[in-house]
């Protein structure tokens, strides 16, 4: 393995790891505030930590057209709004572990809905990945008296509109500036959260100073720190590394609900996980490929 490429690898364990945990401090930031004042907060300081991005490439050789910008940056924006919003009410019903094995379907969603939009075709792998997810999911979130829990069914909203928000992505990255198009996005997702949080939730800022922790980890390093090394990362690492990396998430997820939150899954909701991490990446890599 080349020097670039271990480093690149190395990198998208760390953001992987990184997004993992992000999902227990969004756990605990539910003890606290309402999740829409929480996702609001969480994505101003993402903002905030995407401008010296920003600054730092205003003089780049590759600069790419601003024009469109805003109005991709707010189609964008709503999905990602939408996706973290189902995600975020989700947590307060479930688990941090399950919620991100479930988020992680968004991978198996993706080839299915380029299908659907006649982008591109759907083999064999895409289909063996989906039927595991499927068994794991079941495994991992319907009761014995055959009934799929309320923050899972949230949750797998979300997944699907990631889904969509990442092939929204994928026909504009090429267009626009990475970081201005992500600076866009992050404004209309934190300004639609707060609205929300407005008319539904009570603002009070001795709340907000107990969750100084998880969200400057949720904005700062959720989604600007990760943000930018996910990009670092990916120049130098193989689709299939980067695939096995980046999925690697919601294992990362269910360790930090285990060590930080003391959650616990059972026998049957551990081989549910196992299943949709193997469909998750079966999907993924034979995708890449």
């Amino acid at each position: 393995m080349k020097t670039g490429t271990f480093k690149s690898d190395f990198i998208l364990l760390f953001v992987a790891i990184i997004w993992g945990f992000a999902f227990v401090a969004q756990r605990i930031g539910m003890d606290h505030v309402g999740p829409f004042t929480f996702n609001g907060l969480r994505f101003v300081l993402g903002c905030l930590s995407l401008l010296p991005i920003i600054y730092f490439q205003r003089n780049s050789p590759s600069a790419k057209t601003n024009t469109g910008l805003i109005k991709s940056g707010i189609i964008s924006g709503i999905f990602l709004f939408l996706g973290i919003s189902f995600q975020q009410v989700g947590l307060v019903y479930t688990t941090a572990g399950k919620a991100g094995f479930i988020t992680g379907l968004y991978v198996i969603f993706v080839p299915f809905l380029n299908l659907f939009f006649k982008q591109d075709k759907t083999g064999l792998g895409t289909w063996i990945g989906a039927v595991l997810a499927c068994i794991g999911m079941f495994l991992l979130s319907v009761t014995n008296n055959m009934r799929m829990e309320f923050g899972d069914v949230l949750v797998l909203f979300s997944a699907i509109c990631f889904a969509f928000h990442l092939i929204i992505i994928g026909r504009w990255s090429s267009r626009f500036n990475t970081a201005k198009l992500s600076f866009v996005q992050c404004i209309v997702c934190s300004v639609l959260s707060l609205l929300v949080a407005a008319v539904f939730e009570t603002f009070i800022l001795a709340d907000i100073l107990k969750i100084t922790i998880p969200l400057l980890y949720g904005g700062v390093l959720s989604v600007g720190v990760a943000y930018s090394l996910q990009i670092y990362g990916q120049k130098n690492s193989p689709a299939s590394h980067s695939a096995i990396l980046l999925s690697l998430e919601a294992v990362f997820a269910a360790i930090g609900g285990w060590l930080i939150l003391n959650e616990i899954l059972s026998g049957r909701a551990f081989l549910g996980c196992a299943l949709m991490l193997a469909g998750m990446l079966i999907s993924q890599l034979y995708y890449k490929k």
